[in-house]
């Protein structure tokens, strides 16, 4: 369980994960070594687990991102999760329940690019059925 200073904290950091440690303390009223141990238990404990890259909104908004729902032979899962982690345009894989096994997130830079793409999934051994929505806007990014 995460103490709410170690809420706060990660809070600020999902916003900008390359703000210092300095602005961190001014944001929290707490000292830079505070901060820095913070963050040093964080990672050890495995709660964070690396640092990453935020695209621009103006380079994504060219972008065409779609969720794909995948139908998988139980068997050939992995290897439909091996294969999808081997194609760079998909951004996030999930397992879910319900009437599809898996809801992908991937982007391409044009319509015929995602066509291509999905026509790729889709013929992946392992992969019963797809269903796709491109997304048309997001309203909410943590």
């Amino acid at each position: 369980m995460l103490s709410n200073a170690e809420q706060a904290l990660l809070s600020l950091l999902r916003v900008n994960a390359r703000a210092s440690t300095a602005e961190l303390a001014r944001r929290l009223g707490v000292s830079r070594t505070t901060v820095q141990s913070r963050i040093e238990r964080l990672e050890q404990r495995g709660i964070i687990t690396g640092y990453g890259v935020r695209l621009s909104p103006d380079y994504e908004q060219g972008l065409v991102r779609a969720h794909v729902l995948l139908t998988v032979t139980p068997k050939l899962a992995d290897k439909v999760v091996r294969s999808l982690q081997a194609l760079p345009p998909v951004r996030t894989l999930h397992s879910v329940s319900g009437n599809f096994d898996m809801i992908v997130i991937v982007d391409a830079p044009s319509i015929k690019d995602l066509d291509t793409l999905l026509d790729q999934i889709g013929a992946m051994d392992g992969v019963e059925r797809t269903s796709s929505s491109i997304i048309l806007s997001t309203r909410i990014d943590r």
